[in-house]
């Protein structure tokens, strides 16, 4: 459920702008074709499998809550799962269980992953120059994964992947920019990002995603 091939390249970037307590955070899901990919920030040490002791996935937003809600709305997570990421603790989360949550992603053709792979203490942002500097690996993951279409949360990750400046607020519907990629062009929907601060606009985001899948 991961391409092993970056790995290597990702922890070499988390030694430069991660902290050094902690490890890479890896995409997962569906490796051949997704009919979505979710482009997210960059992980936290809220995720469980950022730290050294964990044996299992390394992948977005294990031990956490919020975000399962958007996954569970989309109907790609199944009522069971949802209600166990909602009630246990992050302390509770195991490598077997956050193996068959991103089971269930990738049967329904879905891969999840972050721009910037480097994890933080804390949610403070980072700077732009951070993750300009995972963009040509994060191209090199579309286009071994080979997405349908894209979803990139809030104005900064939409921006530096699309290569230009714009507001998540322009695009409704299944209004989209296109992404080239040598001779490929993937199509790519800046959406509101939906969890910590932006957490009042998951709704928006979600009837948007629904919109996009559907299509």
């Amino acid at each position: 459920m991961q391409l092993k091939f970056l790995q290597k390249k990702f922890d070499s970037l988390q030694l430069l702008y991660g902290d050094p307590s902690l490890r890479s955070i890896y995409g997962a899901g569906c490796l051949e074709n997704p009919r979505v990919m979710f482009v997210f920030m960059n992980p936290t040490a809220r995720n469980v499998s950022a730290q050294k002791s964990w044996q299992g996935l390394r992948a977005p937003w294990l031990g956490t809550k919020n975000v399962w809600n958007i996954f569970h709305e989309l109907k790609l997570l199944s009522d069971i799962s949802f209600k166990k990421t909602q009630e246990m603790e992050s302390r509770e989360w195991t490598a077997d269980f956050a193996n068959s949550i991103y089971s269930e992603l990738k049967n329904k053709k879905v891969f999840v992953t972050n721009l910037a792979k480097c994890t933080q203490l804390d949610s403070r942002p980072l700077g732009n120059n951070v993750f300009k500097n995972y963009l040509d690996l994060m191209l090199q993951e579309i286009t071994s994964i080979n997405p349908r279409n894209i979803i990139s949360f809030g104005n900064q990750v939409s921006s530096i992947l699309i290569g230009k400046l714009v507001s998540v607020g322009d695009y409704t519907g299944i209004k989209n920019e296109e992404l080239k990629i040598g001779d490929r062009t993937f199509k790519v929907y800046p959406t509101y990002y939906p969890v910590g601060q932006g957490r009042r606009n998951m709704p928006l985001a979600i009837r948007r995603i629904k919109k996009v899948i559907q299509c």
